[in-house]
């Protein structure tokens, strides 16, 4: 490699936090102009060392060569002027502000009075926004749109910043393949122009579609560095955990013909007349586009949101469902998409994210029985092999994986009977997809049902008994597991006859 083509080297970088290693001694070397994937198992250290990049995090030891010169990158802010930028898995948007406001925050064009100039901030967010070929009104506040167009708005802010070396953190967890495709067009292109981009994500497809070489870390060390064009998906697995997982999916389970939980009629905020029943043992899968209504409907029926009309049953039994809390008394649990934003409690401990669905189970009027709590949560925290210094350590100090295994513990310390999971693996690595696969179906083997929402359409056929598919709020079709396909559950949900 000539010296004139690496535009970042890493050399013999380190970072420790209290109680672990995040980076040991690693070393890369990046090209201009290339897409270098970053790769490991959730806490392998791949985040840890993009954070420093980005100016995050200061690293302990080891050098940081951007264009042949050493740097120090001081923040975030230092890090941009030096021509590095960083779209993170977790959105960082201010929700009440426009797109606009967002994209240009700190660099609004100005009039000759020094004042915004709203004009010309409109149209450089409509430039910047119009390769990806969406219509997003500037203006319009940025709660108001879905994940995946605040997805593309995070990465449109940080390449309207003009980044050298441009990091991307799970860009595609919330965009659909549409929205994929278009992205990757984005990116060959910036390549071409010498913008170099390191490239995060638990997608292997992904990665040999669209990366040129790839480094994986284990345990923050360096496994090795190949091009994507030398490697296989299995390749991949065997550097990032160190064996084989063998079979992605569990076997298909046995549901019985009992109902266990049915839905009549319900119709709520972006979903209308859904009628389905799940059997005990199932795993029911919801596939869909983006905005197909699957998320809205799940939070109706655990109460997060009103329901309109319709009725749900339970065992054959009408009940009522207002609130999450008649949900969980009733034995259901859900597991939201964004762990972060709706499922835990960032700043407590894994102890306490593990019984807050629970706390009744352990208490009695007055005191809560400490040593029935430390006992559940051990247990939980072995069997799900949730790696945490301790069951003190804050949440937020631990690997996405681990956060996600701690999200899931919460609901199954409530022995639920149905248990609704949105997006269960989304950006978790390999070996932890496999930890969650398998988990859900022992559940189903155990009699829970399981509705399972995915976008990952290899997920929904590995896992489900049987599918639903939604568009535009309604079922459209239910496929059995024997006749499951890529295209027949595509064709349902793009409106395709079939």
């Amino acid at each position: 490699m000539a010296d004139q083509d690496i535009v970042l080297e890493i050399k013999n970088v380190s970072k420790a936090f209290p109680g672990t290693q995040a980076l040991d001694g690693v070393s890369l070397s990046v090209r201009r102009g290339e897409v270098h994937a970053i790769l490991g198992e959730n806490g392998a250290g791949k985040s840890t060392l993009m954070l420093i990049l980005a100016g995050v995090h200061r690293k302990d030891s080891g050098e940081i060569w951007l264009e042949g010169r050493p740097v120090e990158i001081h923040d975030p802010h230092h890090a941009q002027t030096l021509g590095i930028s960083m779209v993170h898995q977790d959105l960082s948007l201010a929700p009440p502000l426009s797109v606009a406001e967002n994209m240009f925050a700190n660099r609004q064009p100005l009039n000759k009075l020094g004042m915004i100039d709203y004009g010309q901030l409109y149209e450089q967010t409509r430039q910047a926004l119009a390769r990806f070929e969406i219509d997003i009104d500037p203006r319009r506040p940025v709660r108001d749109l879905s994940v995946a167009h605040q997805q593309v708005v995070e990465i449109a802010t940080a390449l309207s910043r003009n980044a050298k070396v441009l990091i991307l953190d799970e860009p595609t967890s919330a965009l659909t393949e549409h929205e994929t495709t278009i992205l990757f067009r984005i990116i060959r292109q910036l390549c071409q122009q010498g913008v170099t981009i390191l490239y995060i994500s638990h997608k292997l497809s992904e990665i040999l579609d669209i990366a040129d070489r790839f480094t994986v870390l284990r345990d923050g060390k360096v496994v090795g560095t190949l091009n994507t064009r030398d490697a296989t998906e299995d390749d991949i697995v065997r550097m990032m955990v160190g064996r084989d997982l063998g079979q992605y999916y569990p076997d298909a389970g046995r549901p019985t013909d009992e109902c266990l939980f049915e839905v009549r009629n319900l119709s709520g905020r972006n979903f209308r007349d859904i009628s389905f029943r799940l059997y005990r043992g199932e795993v029911l899968g919801m596939a869909g586009l983006a905005g197909a209504g699957r998320t809205d409907l799940a939070r109706a029926i655990f109460g997060a949101e009103p329901l309109h009309s319709g009725e749900i049953f339970l065992h054959g039994r009408k009940v009522v469902i207002r609130s999450p809390a008649d949900a969980v008394s009733l034995g259901l649990g859900y597991v939201p998409e964004d762990r972060k934003e709706a499922g835990l409690f960032l700043s407590l401990t894994v102890r306490e994210n593990t019984v807050a669905a629970s706390l009744r189970q352990f208490s009695n009027s007055i005191f809560m029985d400490h040593r029935r709590v430390l006992a559940a949560v051990s247990d939980i925290v072995r069997n799900l092999d949730i790696k945490t210094p301790s069951l003190e350590q804050q949440v937020m100090n631990l690997s996405g994986g681990n956060q996600q295994k701690v999200m899931l513990a919460k609901w199954l310390v409530i022995n639920p009977k149905v248990l609704i999971v949105d997006e269960p693996t989304r950006g978790v690595d390999v070996g932890v997809k496999a930890d969650v696969h398998r988990l859900l179906r022992d559940l189903a083997n155990q009699g829970v049902g399981v509705i399972m929402i995915s976008s990952e359409l290899p997920e929904v056929l590995g896992m489900s008994d049987r599918i639903l598919v939604m568009r535009e709020g309604r079922i459209v079709g239910e496929v059995p597991r024997a006749e499951a396909t890529e295209e027949r559950v595509m064709a349902y949900a793009a409106g395709v006859n079939v």
